[in-house]
């Protein structure tokens, strides 16, 4: 390990701790519970989602990693509910750069999101083995381990500090560990805006042999950001 990914690792500060409820992850990337039965399903990366804790409570096999699980859990709770009230703040200035249909007002989205810091810190404590901490573009994973993948939030809305080289390894990387699918949400920047390399990122997959597809998903909060990318692995028949 780097000095530069131990510094990543070890300061807090720099990991922003918040994250989507059960609810809306099978919104994001129009999922049924019923179609994740009997699958194995990693979450990459997690931060303070509840999807993990959720899902593994009604039934399913859910893991999830995330830079952040590096610290413990109390430390990840309690630098959740800054960031949450921080995240808030800024909300009120920026109410117009989202769509207030899925959350009526600011009060209801802080209730969300601290109802999945809750479940994820505390599913932490009791199961910290589905809590697998990660730094990418490198997962600790074995070849096909999952049969679903689902990553929201991260690759291409960070576009303006996680250049194209680094999406295309950590993709390399969720196709290795995936058996079969992966879904990644949403596919717009910061700003809202369509990730520019969008294109070449679904013909360097489809160059892999992959199936993918834009899919229209019922969830749409940040303006413009209801489209999730689902790669559909070609099935090796040798």
């Amino acid at each position: 390990m780097s000095r530069a990914e131990q510094s990543i690792k070890l300061n807090l500060e720099r990991i922003v701790f918040i994250g989507r409820t059960f609810e809306e992850y099978v919104n994001m990337f129009s999922l049924s519970v019923d179609e994740l039965k009997g699958k194995k399903v990693l979450d990459c990366p997690s931060g303070a989602c509840s999807f993990t804790a959720v899902g593994n409570q009604i039934g399913l096999d859910v893991t999830a990693c995330d830079i952040a699980y590096y610290h413990s859990t109390e430390d990840l709770k309690n630098k959740g509910l800054q960031d949450i009230e921080h995240t808030m703040e800024q909300m009120e200035k920026s109410k117009g750069n989202f769509i207030w249909n899925y959350f009526e007002n600011i009060e209801e989205l802080r209730n969300h999101r601290l109802t999945a810091l809750t479940d994820c810190t505390s599913h932490m404590k009791d199961s910290s083995d589905r809590y697998v901490p990660v730094t990418l573009p490198t997962l600790p994973f074995k070849d096909e381990e999952f049969d679903v993948i689902l990553s929201a939030h991260f690759l291409f809305m960070y576009a303006d500090r996680l250049d194209f080289g680094f999406h295309i390894k950590t993709l390399d990387e969720l196709l290795r560990v995936s058996k079969n699918e992966i879904r990644i949400f949403p596919l717009v920047d910061l700003e809202g805006k369509r990730y520019k390399y969008l294109d070449d990122v679904i013909n360097y997959l489809a160059n892999q042999g992959c199936f993918v597809k834009e899919v229209k998903v019922p969830y749409e909060f940040q303006m413009n950001a209801n489209l999730m990318l689902q790669i559909k692995k070609a099935i090796n028949v040798s």
